[in-house]
């Protein structure tokens, strides 16, 4: 007996470490597998990592002066670091398998559901048959990837909504700016599988699931087509699931063999040579207005779709003026002033939005590149990609313009660099903006127009970006919302839903925020209960909570610990949030202002994500007191957490 007591009296220093590890497993799956984050393909260094790593080191000591109870002990750690890191840690293929897996969840429907969206149709269109549908997108797919593979749009032009086609576009000079290009091979259509439709007085939509495989990879720009083909061929096969939106005006009628599909005008079915207008050159007809035919107005990713709709607030007001306004229509337009948005940013030039944007917008966007460009300094915004595009509310106001405010939930590679340089390391950060948008009051919806909503108001002719307000074709002003939607403001969602809430307290504006297009778990009055914390909005709170952190002032090794321990329990890289502490208010354009109500929402928004399950505990309270600290509102904490 003494004689194993001083052997475990000898092994102490390094069985002391294996008795260690059972809370920090606990805490490691606590902030794993439950606060799984799509925006994340690594965890990054936490500390039970660093914990494992520490025990095996002993444990290699062990082999060496007890090998008996070493290799054992040994072997049985790697079997448990493989679990681990599989179950807590996942890899990058791991967790693009879990989003396959809910993307197909997410676009699973019944085959009854498919025979009566089908026959809804068929009362409208008894020429319509779905198989001639799915055809249509099985002929459209390759000739998309094709397009996008060679960077020449043209081919696909007449299939695309204007907000579509300018994404597209957009995405493409991104890319190029960055230096880069996308290389694709050995794309296979797997499947196709109508997911729903959606009537309205104005549009019928319908969803169609895309799921299929390609090997990708990025590749300079500067590589030929054959080089890049090359190159993809070497990257691994990735399946994925999307859906694709196409929309057309009620009482179009199918036209069996005489559509764009066979060279031919969806309108008058004379042979149709394609342009720069989109419009036939005999009947005029402008063919990807989905007037006439079906028109893609929409590629979301299958683990972004949502099929629950909400009502918006004022929408039923504001069509009493104007009976032919339309969401499908207004947020399409809202969609191509984002990527515009975005293009003037990029490249530094404001007068990109001069045609849709009026004179306050762009002496306001002007003044930040300038002082961008006095200091050597560029915007740098890369893989920039567009998650939802939701009508939140409706602002009447008789006497003046008329505002819509849509949110925007997108992501991208964003901050800022110097001038002529090689953009610097960027996180990719999830992004939620309010885009405003104002027209006349009195102002009619244009319903001939369509989905073409990149288009003159006043003589229906394309809009060319040539950076003048006025149509080169017949003179009419443009940017000043007497006619159309033109982009007013842009603020980020805190800002906006503090602005809202003001209004509301004060006796004024509209019913609270609709949430975004799905089911959400109910929240405390007390938040408003118009926060949403799904997985990417957590990165983006932990994100902007770092900006805001480190723009304080300086961060200490205690606050950095809380950050780390966040970022390890919601499964978001560490080396990310490093990033947004380097970065800054570069990271999201602007930053929350100290005091202000925005920052009252956004640490409503934070405490409401601590409350996910059910309660806070003491790290997540000292995580909470920090937050309020930088945002003077300690005091409100309180109040906030008691609900």
């Amino acid at each position: 007996m003494r004689t194993a007591s001083s052997r475990l009296i000898r092994l102490a220093p390094w069985l002391l470490p294996l008795v260690a590890l059972i809370p920090l497993v606990a805490l490691a799956r606590g902030g794993g597998g439950e606060h799984y984050s799509r925006g994340s393909r690594d965890s990054g260094g936490d500390g039970g990592s660093d914990g494992l790593f520490y025990i095996f080191f002993r444990l290699i000591e062990l082999v060496f002066y007890y090998p008996k109870i070493g290799i054992p002990l040994l072997i049985g750690f790697g079997i448990f670091w493989y679990f681990y890191k599989r179950n807590l840690h996942p890899t990058g293929a791991t967790q693009r398998a879990i989003e396959r897996r809910e993307a197909e969840q997410r676009t699973r429907v019944a085959p009854q559901d498919v025979q009566a969206w089908v026959q809804a149709l068929k009362s409208k269109d008894p020429q319509f048959e779905l198989e001639a549908v799915l055809g249509k997108v099985r002929q459209l797919f390759p000739t998309l990837q094709e397009a996008w593979f060679k960077r020449e749009l043209t081919p696909i032009r007449p299939f695309l909504s204007d907000a579509t086609y300018q994404r597209f576009a957009v995405q493409l000079q991104l890319m190029a700016d960055q230096g880069i290009r996308d290389a694709i091979s050995d794309v296979r259509l797997l499947d196709l599988q109508l997911l729903g439709i959606e009537q309205s007085e104005w549009f019928d939509s319908i969803h169609v699931r895309v799921r299929a495989e390609m090997r990708d990879t990025d590749v300079p720009a500067s590589f030929s087509d054959e080089k890049a083909l090359a190159a993809a061929r070497g990257a691994p096969v990735e399946s994925f699931t999307e859906v694709w939106t196409f929309v057309r005006k009620p009482g179009a009628q199918t036209r069996m063999g005489q559509d764009l599909y066979q060279g031919k005008c969806p309108h008058c079915g004379a042979p149709y040579k394609g342009g720069a207008t989109n419009a036939c050159e005999y009947c005029g007809a402008v063919v990807n207005s989905g007037n006439y035919d079906w028109t893609l107005s929409e590629i979301t990713q299958g683990i972004e779709f949502n099929r629950y709709l909400s009502d918006v607030p004022g929408l039923r007001e504001a069509r009493r003026d104007d009976p032919a306004l339309n969401l499908e229509s207004l947020e399409d337009r809202t969609s191509l002033l984002f990527w515009k948005w975005i293009e003037a940013q990029s490249r530094g030039d404001v007068n990109l939005l001069a045609q849709v944007a009026p004179s306050q917008m762009l002496s306001r966007l002007g003044d930040e590149l300038s002082r961008l460009n006095q200091q050597g300094r560029r915007r740098v915004i890369l893989e920039c990609a567009v998650g939802a595009v939701t009508t939140r509310a409706f602002e009447l106001h008789p006497d003046g313009d008329d505002l819509a405010h849509v949110e925007i939930r997108w992501s991208a590679r964003m901050g800022v660099g110097p001038a002529g340089q090689r953009p610097p390391q960027l996180p990719t950060v999830p992004q939620r903006w309010v885009f405003t948008l104002a027209r006349k009051h009195g102002a009619q919806t244009n319903t001939s127009n369509g989905m073409g909503t990149n288009r003159c108001p006043q003589c229906n002719a394309p809009l060319t970006g040539n950076g003048a307000a006025s149509c080169e074709f017949c003179g009419a002003r443009l940017g000043t919302g007497e006619q159309d939607w033109v982009l007013a403001a842009t603020s980020l969602l805190e800002t906006w839903e503090a602005r809202e809430r003001q209004r509301r307290m004060s006796g004024g504006g509209f019913p609270s925020p609709t949430p975004l297009q799905e089911k959400k778990p109910a929240v405390p009055e007390a938040f408003g209960g118009d926060a949403v914390m799904d997985v990417q909005d957590r990165e983006r709170l932990l994100y902007m909570m770092a900006a805001i952190a480190a723009a304080d002032g300086a961060v200490d090794a205690s606050e950095r610990k809380l950050l780390k321990l966040c970022a390890t329990r919601w499964s978001i890289p560490w080396q990310n949030v490093e990033m947004a502490l380097n970065s800054g208010e570069s990271l999201f354009g602007k930053l929350i202002p100290r005091g202000s109500p925005e920052a009252a929402v956004f640490l409503r928004h934070l405490v409401q994500m601590a409350l996910v399950d059910g309660r806070v505990d003491r790290k997540e309270r000292r995580m909470l007191e920090a937050a309020a600290g930088h945002l003077d509102l300690r005091p409100q904490l309180e109040a906030m957490l008691r609900g």
